[in-house]
């Protein structure tokens, strides 16, 4: 893989989970407390700086794995990108004192073994120039 695209690759994973943990931490502070939360509740929360630096990194995400995906297979991409679900899920361990069973961890060893098995190959697509020489 280039340079660059693993570059992006970890961009991607890294602007995923901070974005959804901030975005976490966020909601909850502001919403979790509330018995009955209501759609102003939402709208307020939204503005808070924990949920707006977590919609952000979500933007660069999106923007990030759009780029990402015209540069790669998609083969690569999603398997590669799922390692951000055990990054969030640590997170949330760490961050948010989240109790993780260990029938979830064992679901989470199998999403990194998955990454590493992709992670080996080489991708076989060829690009469209390619396939007209």
């Amino acid at each position: 893989m280039p340079l660059k695209t693993r570059i992006l690759t970890l961009i991607v994973i890294l602007s995923n989970v901070c974005g959804n943990l901030a975005l976490s931490l966020g909601m909850k502070a502001k919403v979790a407390a509330e018995v009955a939360p209501t759609a102003l509740l939402y709208v307020r929360a939204f503005f808070s700086p924990m949920v707006l630096l977590g919609v952000t990194l979500l933007i660069v995400w999106m923007l990030s794995r759009m780029a990402l995906m015209s540069w790669a297979d998609l083969s690569y991409v999603l398997p590669i990108t799922s390692i951000g679900y055990v990054l969030s899920a640590l997170a949330g361990k760490l961050f948010l004192a989240e109790q993780i069973s260990n029938r979830r961890w064992m679901g989470t060893l199998l999403i990194v073994a998955g990454s590493v098995l992709v992670s080996l190959t080489q991708p076989k697509t060829q690009t469209q120039q390619e396939a007209k020489t």
